[in-house]
């Protein structure tokens, strides 16, 4: 029977097969747009699922233990996983396939045996192809319409035998792609998407129990090596979409069936690859996945807001992930830094100093959030700075899944944006990875930083007691000196900080801090440290509304 520890073992070796074969399918992206990253956006999508069902229970290894959630609940934490963390045209399709799978366990009266994998997978289908507004044969699609009619014809009683079927049913119409679509029969391959599922299908058999050997095989290797074939995989590549730009992609809540309806038409109208996708809340007033293929950004941004509340958007656009560099596609150039920023105006600082930038929000950005945005820097080599002791492990984490599928993660564990831009200032792409690693951290180490914070009650410090509206000086964590306002608290800070000497002083202000602040701060240390450079920023961070660092 179904469970919630085989849900969360096949989520596992979804998984694993996706990283196995991540390389391989982001190879073969070819359709909707060449962008080379179905792999890589699938592998993070299914991801997502497992971390929302560990979160959700607090399971910390291997499978949760029988009867620890019930099936259901466990099913609807896959499917809102999925959901919120979908990459790409692939990952919000691979979203649909767990919504499937939760809504046919949820709705079951009765044992969780192949009849329910039957409803399953045929709601899955319904609700991909639902979910994609100009559907086409060839595709995902199609892969999924075969696997879930193999399954409604199969006459087994067991569950094993009836995943079976559908995988071999999807591995049979995933070699049949190549002749649907000219894209495809342009590079002599399979469609991207339609491998990815079948990998998931195939995990899903495995977990049930069918022995190893008897996996159908996988569909033949990409016609690369030939002349032809590369010359028609390059120029794909090369061109990206022969329309179209930009992948815009957000959240959406706040909004009804209605209005999704009325967005819908309206992506229609601006883009295509369009697909919006719920989590079937009644009346759409839940949680939506929106995506598109445009050129008009601030079309597709505005008819979301039209239509609710849209967050967490990203754009993405194809010139900078086309253009396969070496042997492997993903990779469009060999070096990066991603940067992680709170405010606007200093992820604009860091991105006019060559960083590529995740903006940290409420919530903060996790591991997954991250390592989506290492795929998306589409560069071999990444150096990270977090810039926020919190998030130092989920940087880890999302380093170590990028390295396991090849691509080269350093982390760099700063504990301040202005740490973050002393390395960034130090970074030379035409030095050797290691020695400018080196520099960057050396930089960043060099760097001392402190903030000012406004009082909220009455406290005990180390350097006596706060009133409410009393600004603190906050250095490693602790109070260092409490001053009666921000103009008093930012000249003692600057000179408590300047005692151990410095050649640099940059402060950040905050998003409601006065200009008049930075100024003159900048004007007592010209005349009391004229040996000392000042930079004011405005950092538009809505924590401290002042940052400074000493270099």
């Amino acid at each position: 029977m179904i469970d919630a520890a085989l849900l969360s073992r096949w989520t596992a070796e979804s998984a694993a097969g996706l990283e196995r074969r991540c390389a391989e399918i982001d190879d073969i992206n070819v359709f909707p747009v060449a962008d080379g990253d179905t792999g890589t956006n699938m592998l993070l999508t299914m991801r997502a699922a497992g971390d929302e069902l560990r979160r959700r229970y607090r399971e910390d290894g291997g499978p949760l233990a029988p009867g620890s959630p019930g099936c259901a609940e466990a099913a609807a934490a896959l499917a809102r996983g999925a959901l919120v963390g979908a990459r790409g045209n692939s990952g919000v399709i691979l979203s649909q396939v767990l919504r499937g799978f939760s809504e046919a366990i949820g709705e079951a009266r009765g044992a969780l045996d192949a009849a329910v994998l039957r409803t399953a997978l045929s709601r899955a289908h319904r609700l991909a192809r639902a979910a994609v507004a100009r559907p086409r044969e060839g595709t995902v699609l199609s892969v999924l319409a075969a696997a879930a009619q193999a399954a409604v014809d199969s006459t087994a009683e067991s569950l094993t035998d009836v995943a079976s079927a559908s995988a071999v049913a999807a591995a049979e119409a995933l070699r049949a792609t190549t002749a649907q679509l000219p894209e495809l029969a342009r590079a002599g391959v399979v469609d991207a998407g339609g491998y990815g599922l079948l990998v998931v299908l195939d995990a899903l058999a495995t977990t049930l129990g069918r022995p190893a050997d008897e996996a159908p095989s996988p569909p033949p290797p990409p016609r690369t090596r030939t002349a032809r074939g590369t010359e028609a995989l390059t120029t794909d590549r090369e061109s990206g979409s022969d329309r179209f730009s930009y992948e815009v992609m957000f959240l959406l809540d706040g909004t009804d069936d209605a209005r999704v309806t009325t967005l819908r038409a309206e992506l229609v109208a601006v883009g295509d690859s369009v697909a919006v996708v719920g989590d079937g809340t009644p009346g759409g007033a839940g949680l939506w996945n929106v995506h598109v293929h445009c050129n008009d950004v601030g079309a597709a941004v505005e008819a979301g807001i039209e239509a609710g509340r849209p967050h967490r958007v990203t754009v993405m656009r194809f010139a900078d992930q086309v253009a396969a560099s070496g042997a492997d596609g993903r990779f469009t150039r060999d070096r990066a830094v991603l940067m992680v920023v709170a405010g606007p105006e200093v992820a604009e600082l860091a991105r006019e100093s060559g960083a590529d930038v995740v903006e940290a929000g409420d919530p903060a950005p996790d591991a997954d959030d991250l390592a989506a945005a290492l795929a998306g820097t589409r560069a071999r080599h990444v150096v990270m700075l977090p810039g926020d002791p919190e998030l130092t492990a989920h940087a880890e984490r999302a380093a170590s899944a990028a390295r396991r599928v090849g691509q080269e993660v350093v982390v760099i564990p700063t504990s301040s944006v202005l740490q973050g831009l002393s390395a960034l200032a130090v970074h030379d792409a035409t030095r050797r990875p290691g020695d400018d690693v080196v520099a960057m951290a050396e930089a960043a180490a060099g760097t001392r930083t402190a903030g000012l914070l406004v009082a909220e009650s009455e406290a005990l410090t180390w350097v006596g007691r706060c009133a409410p509206g009393d600004v603190l000086g906050i250095s490693d964590g602790e109070v260092v000196l409490i001053a009666p306002d921000l103009s008093v608290g930012a000249l003692w800070l600057a000179h408590r900080m300047l005692t151990a000497g410095g050649e640099l002083v940059t402060a950040l202000l905050g998003a409601e801090a006065d200009a008049e602040l930075g100024a003159h701060l900048a004007d007592d240390l010209r005349r009391t440290h004229p040996e000392v450079d000042v930079l004011v920023y405005r950092g538009g961070q809505a924590d401290y509304p002042l940052v400074l660092g000493v270099e």
